[in-house]
C-alpha cells in the first residue's frame, strides 16, 4: 500500500517522482501528492484521486526544483481527500512529511501537540509526524527525525524534506519497505524498485530501523543506535521493461501467459545434473528428521497456495503439517518449540500479518523457511532460510504468477525434503521430478485452448449477482483461489465451498441460472464429485466443470466443460487454476472495471 518516491541530483525533482509514482500505481491508492524545495522554498501539491489528476495539474503549473519526496496514498486513517493526502507539512510550510504505514500512538502524540499548540488540518496519523519533527528541530534535520523517532509506535516508511536544510532528505525505515536508489551524482529513496529502475539498477534495500541522510554529495545510513552501517549495493537484474506491459492489454493478462516461463525458471534453477540443489536453504537430514509439526503461514493468494503446499509437505514428510490465515496466527493458540518448522508464503515479502506471525514463531523457538519473490524483503531477512520463486516483477493485483510459482516451490521443497527424510522413495522422486518438468507445457495447452471458452462464459456470468466455485480435496484449495480472483476485480459476489458441504446449507442459495464452477480433477473424489455437480444441475445451476480430459461424461451433465491435460493428482491446482484467473480477467474486462488495479484493494498490504 501507498508509495514513496524522494529524489535529490540534477534532474527536476517533478519528473522523476511523478514517473517513480506512475511506477508504484500497483500498490493501490486514493491520492497523490509532492512536495519539492526550489532556493530553500518549500512548496507542494496534493490531489484526492487518480494520479494524472495531479499529472495535469502539474503540467500545467509545474513545480521546479531537484530534490523532493512524492507518495501516491492508500486511506487507513481519514477519507481520501485533497486534505488527507500526502505530503502533510508543518505549521509554517518549512517541513514535508510522506510516509506509509501507521502510527499506532498518534492520538496520544496529537494530543500533547494540542496542547502545545499546534493545529492540525487532516484525519491522518501523518500530520503528527510533520508537527513532531517541527518541535524537535533546532537546525538538524537529521536529528530532529532522530527525536522524532523516540516516540513513534508502529509500522511507517518515512521521507522528509525542509526548506531550512534545503539539501538533504532524510528517510526512515520501520517494519514498512524502503529502498536507497545510488545513480550519478543522484539518489533516490522509495517502496519498491520499479519506482527508480529507468535511473539505476543499484539499489540497498534498508534495514529495519535504518535512518539514511541523502544529499547530493551521497548519503550516510545509522542504526537504531545512530550508528553509522554499512549496507551491502545489490544490482538488480531485470529492466525496466519487465515492469511494462510488452504489448498486453492489462499487467494481469501479461502476467497470466507468463506461468509457463515462471514456472520453469522456479524449478529448472535448482536442478543440476537433474538434482535438485537449494542454495539458500541450510536444512540438513537431521534437521528435517527433527521436524515434528509444520505450519504453513500467508494472507489471501498465498495462503491458498498454502493450502496446497500443506497437503504436500504432510503427504511427502509424513510428518503433521497445519496451514494457517497469518492475521489469526498470531491470536491462535500454537504449540511452537525448536522441532517446529513454520513455512511463511508472501509475495512481496513484505505482507505486515506476515511478517508478525513470523517474528512470533521465531520467538518460540522455530526454524522459518519463507517462499517469497522479493529479494532482500523483510521476510525474506527475517528467516533462517528462503525459497525465491524468480516469478519476476508482479505488478497487477490480483496475483496469478505468484500463486503458480508459490505451488512450485511446495513441491520442490516436499520433493527435496521427502527425499532427505527418506519418506520419498528414489524412483518416487525422479518420476514426481519428471512430471513436474512437463508443467510449463501443459500450462501453455491450457492458455491456448481455454482463453475463448473463457470470454464465452464471461458473457454469460457477468451480469450475475452471485456465483459459486466447488471442489473437493485439493480442488477445493484452486475453488478458494478461483473466487478469490472474480471477486477480486470483477466484484461479483463469489464463494467457493468443499462440494460435499452442499447438502448442509449451501445447496439453498442454488437457483435457476446460478453459475456453478466445478473443479473436478481429483480422481479419488471424481465420482463424489460427479455427484454434487448433479444436485446443483438438479436445482437450476448453470454448470461449468474444469476436468481432465479423460472425463469426457460431464460433457452429457454440464453446460460447458473444460479440458484441462493429464498430469498427477497433485500437480492439477497448478493446471486447473489458469482457467479460473482467465474467467476472472475476461468477466473484469466485459465489466469495464479496472482490471489491474481493483477497487479498495492494495498489491501489498504492509499494515495490519
Amino acid at each position: 500500500m501507498c508509495g514513496i518516491v524522494g529524489y535529490i541530483g540534477e534532474k527536476q525533482a517533478q519528473d522523476v517522482i511523478l514517473d517513480g509514482l506512475e511506477k508504484l500505481e500497483y500498490r493501490g491508492y486514493d491520492s497523490a501528492g509532492l512536495a519539492i524545495i526550489n532556493k530553500d522554498k518549500l512548496q507542494s501539491k496534493k490531489l484526492a484521486g487518480r494520479l494524472e489528476n495531479l499529472q495535469k495539474t502539474l503540467s500545467e503549473t509545474p513545480i521546479a526544483g531537484d530534490m523532493g519526496i512524492g507518495h501516491t496514498r492508500w486511506a487507513t486513517h481519514g477519507a481520501p481527500s485533497d486534505i488527507n493526502s500526502h505530503p502533510h507539512l508543518n505549521t509554517d510550510h518549512t517541513i514535508a512529511v510522506v510516509h506509509n504505514g501507521i502510527i499506532e500512538n498518534y492520538r496520544e502524540i496529537k494530543k500533547d501537540l494540542l496542547d502545545k499548540g499546534y493545529i492540525f488540518k487532516s484525519d491522518t496519523d501523518t500530520e503528527v509526524i510533520a508537527h513532531l519533527i517541527d518541535f524537535y528541530y533546532k537546525d538538524d534535520l537529521l536529528e530532529a527525525v532522530f527525536e522524532t523517532e523516540k516516540r513513534l509506535r508502529g509500522a511507517y516508511a518515512l521521507a522528509v524534506i525542509s526548506s531550512k536544510n534545503p539539501d538533504k532528505i532524510i528517510a526512515v525505515r520501520n517494519e514498512s519497505p524502503l529502498i536507497l536508489g545510488l545513480g550519478e551524482n543522484e539518489f533516490f529513496v522509495a517502496s519498491d524498485i520499479p519506482a527508480i529502475l529507468k535511473y539505476t539498477n543499484k539499489v540497498i534495500y534498508l534495514e529495519n530501523k535504518d535512518t539514511v541522510e541523502l544529499s547530493k554529495k551521497g548519503f550516510q545510513i545509522y542504526d537504531e543506535n545512530r550508528k553509522i552501517v554499512h549496507r551491502d549495493i545489490k544490482e538488480i537484474l531485470w529492466d525496466i521493461e519487465s515492469a511494462t506491459k510488452e504489448g498486453y492489454e492489462h499487467f494481469m493478462l501479461k502476467e497470466i501467459h507468463q506461468q509457463p516461463k515462471a514456472i520453469f525458471d522456479t524449478y529448472s534453477r535448482r536442478l543440476v545434473n537433474n538434482e535438485l540443489v537449494l542454495e539458500n536453504i541450510n536444512i540438513g537430514a537431521k534437521d528435517i528428521k527433527e521436524i515434528n509439526k509444520i505450519y504453513v503461514v500467508g494472507c489471501g493468494t498465498a495462503y491458498y497456495a498454502g493450502l496446497v503446499g500443506r497437503y504436500i509437505l504432510q503427504s511427502f514428510l509424513e510428518v503433521e503439517c497445519i496451514a494457517d490465515i497469518a492475521s489469526e496466527f498470531r491470536y491462535n493458540d500454537h504449540y511452537i518449540d525448536d522441532k517446529t518448522l513454520l513455512v511463511i508464503v508472501s509475495q512481496s515479502g513484505e505482507t505486515a500479518d506476515t511478517i508478525s506471525a513470523l517474528k512470533l514463531a521465531k520467538e518460540k523457538g522455530a526454524r522459518i523457511l519463507s517462499i517469497t519473490n522479493v529479494v532482500g524483503s523483510s521476510v525474506a531477512r527475517e528467516s533462517h532460510d528462503v525459497f525465491y520463486t524468480w516469478a519476476g516483477p508482479e505488478i497487477a493485483v490480483a496475483s496469478t504468477k505468484a500463486y503458480t510459482t508459490q505451488l512450485t516451490a511446495f513441491y520442490i521443497l516436499a520433493l527435496y525434503f521427502g527425499r532427505l527424510k527418506g519418506t520419498l522413495l528414489d524412483e518416487c522422486y525422479v518420476e514426481i521430478l519428471e512430471e513436474l518438468k512437463t508443467l510449463p507445457d501443459k500450462v501453455q495447452a491450457v492458455l491456448d485452448k481455454t482463453n475463448e471458452i473463457a470470454l464465452e462464459i464471461a458473457e454469460k456470468i457477468m451480469d450475475k449477482k452471485s456465483l459459486f466455485y466447488l471442489g473437493r480435496g485439493l480442488d477445493y484449495c484452486t475453488a478458494l483461489e478461483g473466487a478469490l480472483k472474480l471477486k477480486e476485480i470483477s466484484y461479483i459476489h463469489t464463494e467457493a465451498f468443499p462440494a460435499g458441504e452442499l447438502k448442509h446449507g449451501t445447496i439453498a442459495l442454488i437457483e435457476e441460472g446460478t453459475p456453478v464452477i466445478s473443479i473436478a480433477t481429483q480422481q479419488n473424489v471424481y465420482e463424489k464429485m460427479v455427484s454434487n455437480i448433479k444436485e446443483v444441475k438438479a436445482r437450476g445451476a448453470y454448470v461449468v466443470a474444469i476436468t481432465r480430459k479423460a472425463n469426457q461424461d460431464l460433457e452429457e451433465i454440464c453446460d460447458r466443460v473444460v479440458f484441462l491435460e493429464e498430469s498427477f493428482n497433485i500437480f492439477m491446482p497448478i493446471l486447473s487454476v489458469v482457467f479460473p484467473q482467465l474467467l476472472a480477467y475476461h468477466t473484469a474486462l466485459l465489466k469495464e472495471n479496472d482490471v489491474d488495479k481493483p477497487r479498495n484493494l492494495a498489491k501489498s498490504v504492509t499494515v495490519e
